[in-house]
């Protein structure tokens, strides 16, 4: 199966023809974006990159990712209403970080003043590397999880039908009926319009936090469409605009342009470049404040640090959430890859002095969202020999994931075409919705893989490294 698309990357002129077809597909199916001239227009927009070809997969690591996601739901729920676990787990973060040290703040205010929403709303995506193993097997490593504006669920359905039609050109048409159908957007919507139902007003709307420049914007509004489907009604605004517009009244109920909002739903807010102004901080305590259901809340929000992820590695933490659920915590330790604390002291001084000694074999990763963050190889060694005092908290030092490579044709606007030697990551969509106790709706609802040429050591779709695949699953 992966032999003969090999055999057909090799032809140079079909490879050609088949982009020419593969970027009129691309167009044809909605898996669009807007262009870097003109990132607020959609008079012109161009294919969101792609792969020519899906990428070949196991399907034991693919499915192991898939049954781990509800897991990871309830994880990240049970994390979020830990408020001494997350004091904790952030004590250091927050003294050196100031972003964190401000989501922070924003929090302990919310747990002094009381939550005025009763119905929660988790939408995440899980990451995972395939780490290489000496025997030739692969096993499922998890990069980080995604607990805000988790993206890419919508575009992920249209490169399905492209990935199936260039197969069936190029005369595979058994590969191309051996790939998933995916709409993770239609998941996400089903568990927005249950929180929203839950909130029990039929005039209240989703309130969709977008930033003022959005290349990204169709992604978007996939999820939108599967909203209308259900007879949902979404706007989008800005933190601009609801500073500007927005309201909260005796109830708490959040108000804008005189409409109710039952659900905020972040696709914005999750780096420190996009809270422009104390205003902005301001407008997000106000939307905390709301009884609309937050997606994330400020505690969910915080859950998907990469502190977090760190401490939930160390012996016994994962037990504390899962005391009497054994299997369960053996299914999610199996995706962590060595993770490792630079908290001052012994502990931290020894993982210090592994980094130094070995920076190829790490990863020194902030608490950042979007791609782009990560440090890697001799960086390591610059950046924490330069830490001052206790700068070095604001990092978690991991293992660095060897995924076997594989080749394949990145295609991009106004770029060479090209074969290239390639890395691929596998996201899992999970969505949850609890009201009070009860944890009403628990699913795994898609998935997405993105592939970047081997030279890049970091990056995504959206900061212009990564491109959309579809995994051919053997």
């Amino acid at each position: 199966m992966a032999q003969d698309i090999r055999d057909i990357m090799k032809d140079t002129a079909v490879v050609a023809d088949l982009a020419k077809t593969a970027k009129d597909a691309a167009l044809l199916n909605g898996v669009l974006m807007r262009t870097k001239e003109a990132p607020n227009s959609s008079e012109l927009v161009t294919y969101a990159p792609f792969t020519l070809f899906p990428t070949p997969v196991p399907k034991a690591v693919f499915q192991q990712a898939l049954d781990v996601q509800t897991h990871y739901n309830s994880l990240v729920d049970k994390i979020s209403q830990n408020a001494d676990f997350l004091q904790e787990a952030l004590a250091s973060t927050v003294e050196v970080d100031d972003f964190t040290s401000r989501l922070f703040k924003i929090h302990k205010q919310i747990l002094k003043e009381g939550s005025s929403q009763s119905v929660v709303l988790g939408l995440n995506r899980s990451d995972y590397m395939l780490d290489q193993k000496e025997d030739g097997s692969s096993a499922l490593k998890q990069i980080e999880i995604n607990t805000i504006s988790a993206s890419f669920g919508g575009l992920s359905a249209g490169i399905v039908c492209v990935h199936k039609h260039i197969l069936k050109v190029a005369g595979r048409l058994e590969d191309s009926m051996a790939i998933l159908d995916n709409n993770p957007a239609a998941g996400l919507a089903r568990a927005i319009a249950k929180a929203k139902e839950l909130y029990r007003s039929v005039r209240a709307v989703v309130l969709i936090l977008v930033s003022d420049t959005e290349r990204n914007i169709y992604d978007q509004r996939c999820v939108e469409m599967e909203l209308m489907k259900l007879n949902i009604f979404t706007i989008q605004r800005t933190f601009e605009d609801v500073h500007a517009r927005g309201s909260l009244d005796k109830e708490k109920r959040l108000f804008i342009d005189g409409m109710e909002v039952a659900v905020v739903y972040y696709r914005n807010g999750y780096v420190p470049q996009q809270y422009k102004s104390q205003q902005d901080w301001d407008t997000r305590l106000m939307l905390e404040r709301s009884s609309a259901i937050k997606c994330p809340d400020i505690a969910t929000h915080l859950t998907g640090t990469k502190k977090v992820q760190q401490v939930l590695a160390q012996p016994g933490v994962l037990e504390r959430f899962f005391p009497n659920e054994l299997q369960v915590v053996e299914q999610i330790r199996a995706t962590f890859a060595g993770l490792y604390t630079l908290d001052m002291g012994l502990e931290g001084d020894k993982t210090v002095a592994m980094a130094l000694q070995d920076p190829e074999r790490y990863v020194l990763k902030p608490q950042r969202e979007g791609g782009g963050n990560n440090i890697y190889g001799s960086e390591i060694c610059k950046v924490l020999q330069e830490a001052k005092g206790s700068d070095r908290t604001m990092y978690i030092l991991m293992d660095k994931i060897k995924p076997t490579p594989s080749h394949n044709y990145l295609l991009r606007r106004d770029s060479p075409l090209t074969i290239s030697n390639c890395l691929s990551e596998l996201g899992v969509f999970g969505a949850y919705v609890r009201q009070g106790t009860e944890m009403v709706m628990n699913e795994q609802v898609g998935h997405l893989l993105r592939t970047k040429s081997s030279v890049h050591a970091d990056g995504g779709v959206a900061a212009g490294v990564a491109v959309l695949d579809n995994p051919l699953l053997y």
